[in-house]
């Protein structure tokens, strides 16, 4: 189902709501991100883990081939938390189903090139957030490099 993009925005209410998103450095992101630094890991922000993929990971900790991807529970349709708009609902659900398969597909062209993903919600608490990342990158690296790999810094 394709549902023509609008050329403006419904009101001036909802152009000043959607140019104050932001793409990097929400609330969420900056708690994960102190929670994982504070598990002592260190990580790239906002990098594309394959360069030909235009995709960018939240955190990326390139020698573990680990990506993280922190996501809103409206854009990407959290079975928990997503509300439907009532304003053009039509359209958000399209870009909701969409954002859904491109995720998808990113999970799965990064599994294809060695790479582990891992999705978080921005409802979920940023410590059990931060002790997921933290199995999946210690782990990686104790498979990639033998016993050392896990104590030494990313």
């Amino acid at each position: 189902m394709a549902v023509d993009r609008p050329a403006v925005a419904s009101s001036a209410g909802v152009r000043k709501s959607m140019s104050a998103n932001k793409g990097r450095d929400t609330k969420p992101e900056l708690a994960l991100r102190r929670a994982v630094h504070a598990l002592g890991l260190r990580y790239r922000v906002s990098t594309r883990p394959l360069a030909e993929l235009r995709r960018t990971a939240d955190l990326t900790f390139t020698r573990a081939k680990v990506a993280v991807f922190l996501d809103g529970c409206f854009w990407h349709g959290c079975p928990e938390h997503h509300t439907k708009s009532a304003t053009n609902a039509a359209f958000w659900a399209e870009k909701v189903r969409r954002n859904r398969e491109r995720d998808r597909e990113t999970d799965r062209l990064l599994a294809e090139a060695g790479w582990s993903v891992i999705r978080i919600w921005e409802h979920e608490a940023p410590d059990d957030g931060a002790a997921r990342v933290e199995r999946a990158v210690r782990g990686r690296r104790a498979e990639v490099a033998g016993p050392r790999a896990s104590r030494s810094p990313e």
